[in-house]
């Protein structure tokens, strides 16, 4: 058997996060067969959320194929966002007004959880609360982004939209308009996934690795995995948490695997002080979007191409990168930088730039986390709170949203 996920090469080159301290978690083998109630397949950034969250009240082990962290969670640029890929007047031509609401409502709430369950469990990894703007470009332009900020404002959401004039005085960048938004955040994403998977082990999660699921049988009590080491693990429930390596035979209707590509300055970069504390990105495709990380690096992103293999390509991630430092460059002249860390990954998009989360039709008590959209990390929140509800016999209001 070759596995019971899609085996992807996620990443290119050498993410920044790669050399951050404090990523050791606690791993184990696996040498014999075990039974527990909750077994989660990925230990990215998804799985740590979700193990976070089951491990008070559920015995869980967490496997994965690679080491803890070393899939796409090293690829992300940890822009902590509630806005959603696709705005919320598109949003609602797509799935109702209503439902957009409510997509962007849960989306800001994640945020404001994420931030709460870093400071509760004491979780080191360079979070800070953030504004974001978002740049008019030629996918949608500054009527778009005045009608959209008024949309959120109605809503409740912290956005306002500022012209050409403000733009300039306040950011001095030259674009037709933006919007300026709060409630945002960075973060170290590995840095954030090895802290939840050490809270969780604290509270009795195991984590299994290198172990590669081969196979998910479903049964009416529960489900037993094959896997590599021989030994099977059986779980009343299963939840694959495997990014963009989906599990196989898994409905995944108008999504697809693209690849982005990202860069990080040397540290200590001389910038505009409102940089340090704003997320920027912009109405275009392919869309720009950068920020500051805590020691003075640029973190950039952006050149997403059509294409599950394209971040494979190191002579692509070169040039990538050059064309991504260039039109930073053109936005902010006097920003002056070099780079140190280039990467390229496997993305996932859907059709709403939403994820997929929920059981997986036609497998009984076999649970999916698909963090399709450019939200991941605070897909991955809303994940770990809709699966939470689930597996306790609790119905989380907006579990319908995510549905396949």
């Amino acid at each position: 058997m070759d596995g019971a996920t899609i085996k992807r090469d996620l990443r290119t080159g050498r993410s920044l996060w790669a050399d951050s301290p404090g990523l050791g978690v606690k791993t184990r083998p696996l040498t014999e067969a075990i039974s527990v109630d909750v077994a989660i397949v990925g230990a990215g950034i998804s799985g740590a959320f979700l193990a976070h969250e089951l491990a008070r009240d559920h015995r869980v082990a967490v496997l994965d194929r690679r080491p803890p962290l070393m899939g796409s969670t090293l690829a992300s640029t940890a822009m902590l966002q509630w806005e959603i890929d696709l705005p919320l007047r598109t949003l609602g031509a797509r799935i109702g007004e209503a439902n957009a609401r409510r997509a962007y409502r849960r989306s800001r709430s994640a945020v404001d959880a994420l931030q709460k369950i870093v400071a509760d469990e004491g979780i080191r990894c360079g979070l800070k609360p953030k504004g974001s703007l978002y740049l008019a470009g030629d996918e949608y332009g500054h009527r778009a982004l005045e009608a959209e900020a008024e949309a959120r404002a109605a809503m409740g959401l912290e956005s306002r939209y500022i012209s050409p004039a403000e733009l300039r005085e306040q950011f001095g960048i030259d674009r037709t308009g933006a919007i300026v938004s709060e409630g945002a955040a960075s973060a170290d994403p590995a840095r954030l996934a090895a802290g939840l998977l050490r809270r969780a082990t604290e509270k009795g999660a195991r984590i299994y690795s290198k172990v590669e699921v081969l196979e998910a049988v479903s049964d009416p009590d529960g489900v037993t995995l094959l896997t590599d080491a021989g030994h099977a693990v059986r779980a009343g429930k299963v939840v694959f948490c495997c990014g963009y390596e989906f599990p196989k035979g898994v409905p995944t209707p108008g999504a697809k695997v693209i690849s982005s590509w990202a860069l990080a300055s040397k540290p200590r970069v001389r910038c505009p002080a409102w940089l340090r504390d704003t997320l920027v990105w912009e109405g275009s495709d392919p869309y720009l979007y950068f920020r500051m990380g805590g020691d003075g690096r640029l973190i950039v992103g952006g050149e997403d191409e059509a294409s599950a293999t394209a971040h494979e390509d190191k002579a692509k991630l070169k040039r990538k990168c050059e064309t991504i430092a260039s039109k930073l460059r053109r936005l902010l002249p006097d920003l002056e930088f070099e780079m140190d860390y280039t990467w390229a990954g496997a993305f996932g998009e859907s059709a709403t730039g939403l994820p997929q989360i929920g059981p997986v039709e036609g497998h009984d008590h076999v649970h999916a986390v698909m963090g399709f959209g450019g939200n991941g990390i605070t897909y991955s929140v809303i994940a770990s709170q809709i699966i939470g509800c689930t597996l306790r016999g609790q119905v989380d209001p907006d579990a319908d949203l995510y549905r396949a």
